[in-house]
């Protein structure tokens, strides 16, 4: 490899001695390679632009592979039409990987393939360095995380992937923005972490001299708006947790809230089912074929389970038999399941470990999981039947968590009292438990209309439609060591 690159550098001084620009700032293209493929033969004046991914010389003769952002076109060279010298330049001094400009007209070789035969060849960009001959195998799957650039060069299908992406949020974005939604952004750098019970990446602001966080979520900034009048808002957040790490978590990550005024979490639950089925009917065509490409049965109505039914099949533990954290603690040991720092947890923690733990792993097709104990939630409302547990439900599908939401606490009293609640489980070791918000608290205590909020998930969602089990591949540049 360097090797190659000592090589390389050298031909940048030929070059340069040759009169051409390694590095010239522009060049005007008419069509990209897809647009001129489906040219008709004998069209003149093409020019096309894109990175040298093979060439092949045949005395007077080149032939080569052009690619851009659209794909592969074939390039014919003869040394009559582009000259003497630029001929003596590509033979000697161009390398794949180099970019190049074309200007030439259509044409279909005899073996019928459709190719831009060059009139002109502007020289566009020099690569230094080689690329690599092959790029497969788990054994690279890191050197694709830390060179994406050469990952999107050498697989297309990790640009398809991103693609789908690009289209899965351009998608989502015209559905709610249909819907009567408006799109805004609140604060990544919090002055306390709030909106979810996560553990904080914690900075410095040097200018104020003061503690500050990086955002767990949006969530009490967009309740904010609520109150100034705003009824329906979404945001495309990014998010920072400062938590462990595995396939279906990173520590930074997208996920998309919206909140609603005087909707329930009924109503939400039908929304989003709507809404995610309407999102996949415009990026697959049909729910059929979104199955077909993911592998998972979208069609069809999604069922709703208690999340307490599921620990009792499950973990074969019945959660209103257990009212505190110690006999919880006591009752999950003397069943055989490990919970780390099981000591530390509140009786919430526990049972949200409990679940992902015994349950989540056994969750296939799509289905919202309900009636969460409202000791889980500490920023959701409580049933008006049942106190012991939240008006929420998640969207659960192959064991992820692929959108959370609640009918939102609004009641200021109730919530300070959950916030005081939460900060003592922190002040006890607990930390994904939340601190007291005085100024969230002061917002609600100037009059909050019902609300129903929700949290998706962009990586998991993307993961699972790309069938992708590792969410650093649905992330262009994931955070490593």
């Amino acid at each position: 490899m360097e090797e190659q690159h000592e090589f390389r550098t050298e031909k940048v001084g030929a070059l340069k001695e040759a009169g051409v620009l390694p590095w010239p700032d522009r060049f005007e293209r008419t069509h990209s390679a897809s647009e001129a493929r489906e040219l008709p033969e004998g069209t003149d004046n093409v020019a096309i632009a894109g990175r040298l991914r093979f060439i092949r010389q045949m005395g007077k003769l080149c032939f080569a592979h052009l690619q851009d952002a659209s794909g592969m076109l074939q390039i014919m060279i003869r040394r009559e039409q582009v000259g003497e010298d630029i001929f003596k330049i590509i033979k000697k001094l161009v390398d794949v990987g180099d970019f190049l400009g074309i200007r030439g007209h259509m044409m279909v070789t005899r073996t019928g393939e459709t190719t831009l035969q060059a009139n002109e060849v502007v020289f566009l960009g020099k690569a230094l360095r080689p690329l690599p001959e092959k790029w497969h195998g788990i054994s690279d799957q890191e050197a694709c995380y830390r060179q994406r650039y050469l990952d999107l060069i050498m697989n297309p299908e990790t640009r398809e992937r991103f693609d789908l992406r690009t289209r899965v949020v351009r998608e989502l974005r015209r559905l709610l923005d249909d819907d009567g939604f408006t799109e805004v952004e609140t604060p990544v750098l919090m002055t306390r972490p709030s909106g979810a019970l996560a553990r904080p990446f914690v900075t410095h602001h040097n200018a104020m001299d003061i503690a500050l966080y990086l955002r767990i979520a949006p969530e009490t900034y967009l309740k904010r708006l609520i109150v100034g009048g705003y009824e329906r808002v979404y945001e495309f957040a990014r998010c920072f947790r400062n938590e462990g790490m595995d396939p279906s978590h990173l520590q930074d990550f997208t996920m998309l809230e919206y909140y609603v005024a005087y909707w329930s979490y009924e109503e939400n639950m039908a929304f989003t089912e709507t809404l995610v089925k309407d999102l996949l009917t415009r990026v697959y065509g049909s729910l059929d074929e979104a199955g077909e490409k993911t592998g998972i049965r979208w069609a069809g109505d999604w069922p709703k389970v208690a999340l307490s039914d599921l620990v009792e099949r499950d973990a074969e533990i019945r959660l209103a038999d257990f009212p505190d954290a110690d006999s919880l603690r006591a009752g999950i040991k003397a069943r055989g399941f490990e919970i780390e720092g099981a000591e530390k947890l509140g009786r919430g923690s526990l049972i949200d470990q409990l679940y992902k733990k015994v349950c989540r792993p056994k969750l296939t097709d799509p289905m919202f999981l309900t009636s969460h104990p409202i000791d889980l939630s500490p920023l959701a409302r409580r049933n008006d039947e049942n106190p012991d547990v939240a008006d929420r439900f998640q969207l659960v599908v192959r064991g992820w968590e692929i959108a959370n939401a609640y009918s939102e606490l609004v009641d200021p009293i109730d919530q300070r009292k959950r916030l005081a609640e939460q900060a003592g489980l922190k002040a006890g070791g607990d930390i994904e438990a939340m601190e007291m918000d005085e100024d969230y608290l002061l917002a609600m205590e100037h009059g909050m209309p019902p609300i129903s909020g929700w949290g998706m998930g962009i990586d998991r969602l993307i993961a699972l439609l790309t069938k992708q089990s590792n969410l650093r591949d649905v992330v262009l540049f994931p955070t490593l060591r």
